[in-house]
């Protein structure tokens, strides 16, 4: 795997994307000094004898109820057991290596009182490959995530289960096996590790990133679907686009003309042709797409600015030996964010869908009824547009805001909650949902150009075509549908088919 130099407080989304991808961060050795000073200063403020939040009081509603120097160590230990109470399935290993990685950034920048030692163990744990088991529900986005990230402290004490490998361990042994050895936590260190919005944070940067492929791999089989209609490139001529104004729009519609350019499909009818308008999915693909672009990347500045920042309560300030008690673990930002993903995926998979439907459609397409060469012996894609409905569907259902929402908790002292946690959380689903439309879309883009042989597409388009026809085969004939979409399903979450445009895509960048 990459190492990657993890500079806390200016990481790129290039930075976050590599390590979601599998690229080890490896933290800026110029973090340690301000490390050290946020933990001296810990002690300087406990030798004060005054009651402060998260260092010597209780947490929450709890915050009036002083405790005793002797039991700061206890206090920090229960805090972390008690709050390590999520419940579901397991959280994807990349997501919460990639929460482990903000979380280190967030420690790093010397305002969190957590201490060398601590900081170390953490970047061991990614170095090592070893992820926490998380369990993905119980978090309301404020103060910060605490049950998930609560998970994460646990293991650090020698609690809880790690993966490693793909082998699930407790997380003693996965320390053992890797020479690491459970920490005790000290004055204002538990709380430090499971307050922010880390994993909020992390499933939504996951989310933008797999929905950037998503929107780049939906351009590439919206051209081809162009291509199979004998669709119109006029709409996507720039001086169209230019008079809107609009920055996605304008590089949407230069990216549609260059994954059409040289076609000779296209040049077969550029003239004769008896159609005035094509339907809007072609047509309006850029007014479509170009304001998903725009979602995407105002939704990208958000999380980078979130990934960047100190989320943790109350943050030490070294300088002034103070502990300022706020609400910087709010995650209203990243629920913001990820319901415009939310959106954003929503209408990728929307178009993406209508345009598989005017394929299948002869009065619309041109081409044979459901793309089978003998329709009515052959139901051909007529079940897999019903299938691209019912995933497009259900993403509605899933695209209500989640940051609309809130429901008070720890006896109204948090009282206004984001709801961010499964607001990024029901990404990948929706994502994965896409994904399915959109290879579908491919293949039945792909059927419908075939329809047109000898001719051909443009350089780029056929490259899109002869990676589809490595594993997939023209369907003459009724077959097993499910293997086709699924083996197009896996090129398109690979990247593999957004990669034969080259440079041809804009992204959230």
């Amino acid at each position: 795997m990459t190492d990657i130099l993890l500079v806390p407080g200016t990481a790129s989304l290039a930075d976050w994307r590599a390590i979601y991808r599998g690229a080890v961060p490896r933290l800026d050795p110029a973090s340690a000094p301000r490390i050290a000073a946020s933990a001296a200063a810990v002690g300087r403020i406990l030798a004060h004898g005054e009651p402060v939040y998260g260092i010597n009081t209780g947490f929450g509603k709890l915050a009036s109820v002083r405790i005793d120097d002797a039991d700061l160590a206890t206090l920090q230990r229960n805090i972390v057991l008690s709050h390590a109470a999520g419940v579901g399935d397991p959280s994807p290993v990349p997501v919460i290596r990639l929460m482990m990685a903000l979380k280190l950034a967030s420690l790093a920048q010397g305002a969190s009182g957590v201490r060398p030692e601590t900081v170390a163990l953490l970047e061991a744990m990614l170095v090592h490959g070893l992820t926490p088991v998380i369990p993905a529900q119980g978090s309301v986005g404020a103060s910060g995530d605490l049950a998930p990230l609560s998970h994460m402290a646990v293991t650090m004490i020698g609690m809880g289960e790690i993966f490693v490998a793909g082998e699930r361990l407790p997380a003693a042994q996965a320390l053992a096996k890797a020479g690491l050895t459970p920490i005790e936590l000290a004055a204002k260190e538990g709380l430090a590790l499971l307050n922010g919005t880390q994993f909020s944070a992390a499933n939504a940067l996951s989310g933008l990133f797999e929905t950037e492929l998503l929107f780049q791999s939906a351009l590439v089989t919206g051209a081809l679907s162009t291509e199979a209609a004998k669709g119109s490139d006029t709409p996507f001529d720039p001086r169209i686009h230019e008079l809107r104004r609009h920055r996605g729009q304008i590089e949407v519609a230069g990216a549609l003309r260059g994954l059409m350019a040289g076609s000779p499909i296209r040049a077969s009818h550029l003239e004769n042709d008896t159609r005035v308008q094509d339907p809007y999915c072609l047509r309006c693909q850029p007014q479509v797409m170009g304001a998903v672009l725009d979602l995407l990347r105002q939704a990208a500045t958000t999380l980078a600015i979130e990934a960047n920042g100190v989320s943790d309560n109350p943050l030490i300030f070294p300088e002034t030996d103070e502990a300022l008690s706020g609400g910087n673990f709010h995650a209203e930002p990243v629920a913001f964010a990820a319901d415009m993903i939310a959106l954003a995926i929503c209408e990728i998979g929307s178009i993406s869908e209508r345009r598989i439907a005017m394929l299948v459609d002869p009065a619309l397409s041109g081409l044979p009824a459901f793309l089978t060469p003998r329709p009515g012996l052959n139901s051909g894609f007529m079940i897999p547009q019903v299938t691209a409905a019912a995933l497009v569907s259900e993403n509605k259902q899933c695209a209500y805001p989640a940051s609309v929402d809130s429901i008070p908790t720890s006896a109204n002292q948090e009282d206004h909650v984001s709801m961010a946690a499964h607001g990024a959380r029901r990404l990948h689903g929706m994502a994965a949902n896409a994904a399915a439309v959109i290879a579908i879309e491919w293949l039945a883009a792909a059927q419908g150009v075939d329809f047109h042989a000898p001719l051909q597409s443009s350089a780029a388009l056929e490259r899109a075509h002869r990676l589809l026809r490595e594993s997939v085969p023209t369907l003459a004939d009724d077959r097993h549908f499910h293997p086709d979409i699924a083996a197009a399903n896996a090129l398109v979450r690979s990247g593999a088919l957004a990669a034969t445009a080259g440079d041809l895509l804009p992204g959230i960048a």
